[in-house]
């Protein structure tokens, strides 16, 4: 075998590899394993992914670096609950009360500046098959609400989807580390009537519809400004709703 074939077998492993951790750290993110769940078995996702042995340990390696995943003598390799402070330093979530309006508020803010670079970037860089996984969270996130269904998994699960779509791995790593939990929820006040939470739960689809779209067209500063129109409009209910509690 010639230096340049035994080369290019190597850029095809590594590129295996990051393509499997990647799909792996994707299924963690959007909760199909959750902190505590066993992963599939080697010879499973050997299986499952059409890749060597060595390609697999290799992925299943990179998420330990990463303190996703721990493997248990004779057990299998387990999902680890997410550590805030080991995926970035600057921001510690043990010090932010989610339960508060102002904290949500703080944390939208910080979203709004990280997600709008993702869409941009998803716009440019997306491939065919991270486009679909977009348009399958978005309707799987609009049943959800057409069901009056709780969309907070949902809602994260499309956000995770476009942040993979930059292919920078660091955007999902962020999202990730923030949590789902920081996602407004489909219905601001319990005691809102029928048709404002229906105008509501329109609204939100309308965002996230403008943002797909302009995705899906390859409209770079258009998914920045419907990302941007989205985050913002959060930011501008949250702190309707913190006015109202404050004269309350």
């Amino acid at each position: 075998m010639s230096a340049e074939a035994k080369l290019d077998g190597v850029k095809g492993a590594g590129t295996l590899v990051s393509q499997l951790s990647d799909t792996l750290r994707q299924a963690i993110a959007s909760g199909q394993y959750t902190p505590g769940a066993r992963l599939p078995s080697e010879a499973q996702l050997t299986e499952a992914h059409g890749v060597s042995r060595t390609v697999v340990r290799e992925a299943i390696a990179a998420l330990r670096a990463d303190r996703l995943v721990e493997a248990r003598q004779g057990a299998g390799v387990f999902v680890l609950e997410p550590q805030a402070n080991q995926r970035l330093g600057i921001l510690s979530l043990n010090n932010i009360d989610v339960a508060r309006v102002s904290s949500t508020i703080e944390l939208l803010e910080l979203r709004t500046a990280v997600e709008v670079e993702a869409a941009g970037l998803a716009a440019l860089r997306r491939s065919p098959a991270q486009e679909e996984m977009i348009f399958d969270r978005h309707y799987g996130l609009r049943a959800c609400l057409e069901a009056e269904q709780p969309s907070s998994e949902a809602d994260f699960a499309l956000h995770i989807a476009i942040a993979e779509a930059t292919n920078n791995p660091r955007f999902r790593e962020f999202l990730t580390m923030i949590g789902k939990n920081v996602i407004p929820r489909a219905a601001l006040r319990p005691d809102d009537s029928e048709s404002d939470q229906a105008a509501y739960i329109k609204l939100l689809d309308e965002e996230h519809n403008a943002i797909v779209v302009a995705i899906s067209e390859g409209d770079e500063e258009g998914a920045r400004q419907a990302m941007r129109r989205h985050l913002r409009g959060a930011q501008l209910r949250y702190r309707s709703l913190l006015r109202e509690v404050r004269n309350s």
